[in-house]
């Protein structure tokens, strides 16, 4: 009897309607593509006629006024990255000195020649005239694989390529920092630095350019068509201080009148 009842259960189990079977998530694609090939992880713009083992023209010319360090070439991701890239340790003046960048930034040959250059031949010369003689330069920003001003999905950004720095402020030798973007600063000085600026670097975007740059200034070398710049760099001046507020003076006191009644030892 309990076989039969038995048989019946399981007959009756057997009849009723499967469970759905539910699928296991896909696997999370990997963070980071492996290249599978010498192609794919050089890049679409290598050539192999080019791969020397020695310096370029432009690192010939770097290495006469530039402390620096061959990189390899930077790859990816997507299109990030470059060939010829320099750490940039420090300007080479005449007579030995050296003007350090902190923290040494990694460029493309040609931007690093060109901010070594506005360096030495600009930046220098014109502190100097002011009676003050240039030791560091801040570097806020350099190679980074991202869009432009970090927003997500934005074209990539020229420090994406090696091609853009951004300078925040300048220490003098006896230890005072000029903040390139500081009010307080002498205005004729910023004036002087913004206009070389524009004139050495196809991008220059400082105070009043996008909301992104009121702290430091970016240069860039971004080739362009007919050769065209862009100079945003608002030189400003402190606020002017506020109006103190006029005092009114009170109402000189009355007059006592002769012959007025008293009361409580006063006159009404």
């Amino acid at each position: 009897m309990r076989a039969l009842i038995a048989m019946v259960f399981l007959a009756g189990f057997g009849c009723g309607t499967a469970a759905e079977t539910i699928p296991l998530p896909r696997p999370r694609p990997p963070t980071w593509v492996e290249p599978v090939s010498f192609r794919e992880a050089s890049g679409p713009d290598f050539n192999s006629a080019e791969v020397t083992s020695q310096p370029s023209d432009c690192r010939l010319r770097l290495d006469k006024i530039a402390a620096v360090e061959p990189m390899p070439r930077l790859i990816g991701p997507g299109a990030c990255g470059g060939r010829d890239m320099v750490q940039l340790n420090a300007v080479q003046l005449p007579g030995h000195a050296r003007i350090e960048i902190k923290p040494a930034p990694v460029l493309r040959c040609e931007m690093a020649e060109s901010l070594a250059a506005w360096i030495q031949d600009e930046a220098v010369l014109r502190l100097g005239k002011a009676g003050m003689m240039l030791r560091s330069v801040e570097n806020y920003d350099d190679f980074e694989c991202r869009g432009r001003n970090r927003v997500v999905g934005a074209r990539l950004s020229e420090h994406g390529k090696g091609n853009a720095v951004d300078v925040r402020a300048f220490t003098l030798a006896d230890n005072r920092v000029i903040g390139l973007t500081d009010m307080t600063a002498p205005k004729d000085l910023r004036e002087d630095l913004r206009a070389s600026a524009c004139q050495r670097f196809t991008t220059v975007l400082g105070p009043g350019s996008d909301g992104h740059h009121e702290g430091h200034i970016h240069l860039d070398v971004a080739e362009r068509r007919h050769g065209y710049h862009i100079c945003q760099w608002d030189v400003r001046e402190p606020p002017p201080p506020a109006e103190v507020a006029e005092v009114v003076p009170l109402p000189t006191p009355r007059p006592v009148i002769a012959g007025a009644p008293v009361k409580d030892g006063r006159k009404l």
